[in-house]
């Protein structure tokens, strides 16, 4: 388990792992580019899909500024392509099953439900800006309104 806390100004771990429809992404090929990397728990749970749903309604937007918006849990890429199919998503979304992007991210953290712990994803996102240096950090994240707020700091990195 990793104790990183990634901060704004420090280089974002560059990453080359499967996504949906049988695709792969890597960070380093969008160098020059803004990318949106949202970290979630878990498919097909209410606050996943709303804040998945959210991030692909803004999409066109997101596209507008130049910017990719990428989602990263631990579920394999084939229950992305279900999750995708069943919401009518269009992000990418990235698998990292063993966690090690999540961990380089220092969102694999310590959970706690009902007295249990475990080990999990805290939903996080971070703004990359086209230098490759993150721009901006969301921990702990409320999905109402949260994709709004990282389009205007989009927006407001574009005018920078």
């Amino acid at each position: 388990m990793s104790s990183t806390k990634l901060e704004p100004g420090a280089l974002a771990p560059d990453f080359q792992l499967p996504t949906d429809g049988d695709g792969s992404f890597s960070l380093s090929d969008k160098k020059g580019s803004i990318v949106v990397l949202y970290f979630y728990p878990k498919d097909n749970t209410p606050g996943c899909t709303k804040e998945s749903i959210a991030f692909s309604q803004l999409k066109p937007e997101f596209d507008a500024l130049g910017a990719s918006v990428v989602g990263v849990s631990p579920d394999t890429a084939a229950k992305h392509d279900k999750f995708k199919a069943k919401h009518e998503l269009n992000v990418t979304l990235v698998s990292d099953t063993e966690t090690t992007l999540c961990e380089n991210y220092g969102v694999w953290v310590q959970k706690s439900m009902f007295g249990k712990k475990y080990m999990g994803v805290e939903r996080s996102t971070f703004l990359i800006g086209a230098d490759g240096h993150i721009a901006k950090v969301w921990r702990k994240v409320k999905v109402a309104g949260h994709a709004e707020d990282v389009l205007e700091a989009v927006k407001d990195l574009g005018t920078q």
